[in-house]
């Protein structure tokens, strides 16, 4: 067979005033970005797999466009042994064709700023255009702006939930600067859910942060946990955990966990409120709490600064695969991570028939 001819973008253009037809063979999500003026958005393994649909002609002169090249050619070989004579792949792409200012139209109604931002996102099949919009509709309650919380806001936030709400009654002091991300230098002495805010807004004012100067007890929890889609627990001493289990039982909400100690940290998913009987609680973890001197928090035993940040950005991605619903959560597993060995491990967990938060016993309480 003859090679398959490649053209400029600009021989494109002339070509497609001709009559030649220009296919652009990227995937939908990638089409959302925008489009060649003319070209017909055609994904290459819909193409390929019935060419027919999109022009019965062999001998019909056929351009194809995609990113960068590659992928066109590919196309166009494929038409090839289908019998199609007349093919053409743009070298360079679309984005050789955007480099050369040639006309393009929007292909998706969302706003410029909007498909600029979260473009990485939209190449991915698993969350796309759909996705991203799931993502602007949603709604995560993160409990502590702390060392937990503030990877995890900051990657929430720029990642497009559409309302972040940050609970926490405490103030910035200098020495959470070392591990608290969120905050700065010049805000010492402001409430760290306000600082917080800042950040957020600054990094991405399309979420909308909702701060929340409260203790979360049990008389403020239903109020924040009842309209959040995933709840993420950035808290730092176990009273506030068991009030927030109990809560995300009650509501059916998922619990996204983490805690650091340390050089080691811990992860996991607890969503025994949507799936009583077949996913563990965090009281299936911790039936109890440990005495005070086996649970020193940081204040007392010290903390590498860089270990929240790799415990909050698992519990971020364990967030977005929730609100998306992809991949494989956390749920029935406990992920633990050691700073100093580099080394990751994982517990099993199940239900606890007898667990004094999600067992048969408690069923009736929510």
């Amino acid at each position: 067979m003859p090679p398959i001819e490649e053209i400029t973008p600009a021989e494109a253009r002339r070509r497609m005033a001709r009559g030649s037809r220009l296919l652009d063979v990227r995937e939908p999500d990638e089409h959302a970005l925008g489009l060649p003026e003319g070209a017909l958005p055609v994904p290459r393994a819909a193409l390929e797999a019935e060419p027919a649909r999109i022009t019965p002609d062999t001998d019909a002169e056929l351009l194809l466009i995609c990113g960068s090249g590659r992928r066109s050619m590919m196309a166009a070989q494929a038409l090839q042994a289908r019998g199609y004579t007349r093919l053409c792949s743009v070298a360079g792409g679309f984005e050789g064709w955007c480099r050369e200012d040639l006309p393009t139209t929007g292909g998706a109604p969302d706003d410029a700023d909007f498909l600029e931002r979260y473009s990485r996102h939209l190449r991915l099949p698993q969350v796309g255009l759909e996705g991203q919009r799931q993502l602007a509709q949603s709604r995560v309650l993160l409990v502590g702006a702390g060392g937990l919380g503030s990877p995890a806001a900051l990657y929430l936030a720029a990642a497009g939930i559409g309302r972040l709400v940050v609970a926490d009654d405490d103030v910035v002091d200098r020495s959470n600067l070392q591990r608290q991300v969120l905050h700065t230098e010049d805000r010492i002495g402001q409430p760290k859910v306000e600082s917080a805010r800042r950040a957020l807004n600054a990094l991405n004012p399309r979420v909308q942060v909702q701060a929340e100067r409260v203790r979360v007890t049990e008389q403020t929890v239903d109020a924040l946990v009842q309209a959040a889609d995933v709840v993420v627990d950035g808290a730092d001493n176990f009273p506030v955990r068991y009030v927030l289990n109990a809560a995300c039982l009650r509501h059916r909400k998922p619990l996204v966990y983490g805690a650091v100690h340390r050089f080691e940290g811990q992860v996991s998913v607890f969503d025994a409120g949507r799936r009583r009987g077949e996913a563990p609680c965090y009281r299936c973890l911790f039936p109890e709490p440990p005495a005070a001197e086996d649970a020193p928090n940081c204040a007392e035993a010290g903390v590498l600064g860089v270990l929240p940040g790799v415990i909050g950005l698992l519990q971020a991605t364990e967030t977005i695969k929730l609100l998306l619903g992809i991949g494989e959560p956390l749920s029935g597993r406990l992920l633990h991570f050691d700073a100093l060995a580099m080394r990751f491990r994982e517990t099993r967990l199940r239900a606890d028939p007898q667990c004094p938060g999600c067992g048969p016993e408690t069923a009736g309480r929510d």
